[in-house]
């Protein structure tokens, strides 16, 4: 059974826009994370610093700025909680492209893919069930 040219070539094209958008968001979230471990390390250089109230050198673009140190750490924790948002939407909107990608495919959804992680405190209520 021979398939139109054009409908083969559109539905490749769909296919191929849909893989790109998925390994497009999984790029931006690497590189977020990158970001975010930085920051991670700044923290702790930060924390580790033997002047806690004096100031601190900070590179913004090409420039350097001198800032004092608790603002400097009230900078970075805003940025990382930012930074954090980001990239739970990010992986948030993966989970759909990614269910698009295999829709257009003809592939079953993925299995297990949607789920999310159980908090501190729901934890805690599980493992006391488990007790007693």
């Amino acid at each position: 059974m021979a398939r139109d040219p054009a409908f083969v070539l559109r539905y490749l094209t769909e296919v191929e826009e849909l893989a790109e958008d998925v390994l497009a968001a999984r790029q931006q979230i690497v590189d977020l994370d990158v970001k975010r471990n930085r920051n991670r390390e700044a923290l702790r250089a930060l924390h580790k610093s033997p002047e806690p109230d004096g100031k601190a050198m900070v590179c913004f673009g090409s420039m350097f700025i001198e800032l004092p140190v608790a603002k400097t750490r009230d900078m970075l924790q805003k940025d990382q909680e930012h930074l954090d948002e980001e990239i739970n939407n990010l992986r948030k909107e993966l989970r759909v492209k990614v269910n698009r990608l295999y829709e257009a495919q003809g592939k079953p959804e993925l299995k297990g893919f949607n789920l999310n992680p159980m908090s501190a405190e729901e934890m805690k209520l599980i493992n006391r069930i488990l007790e007693g």
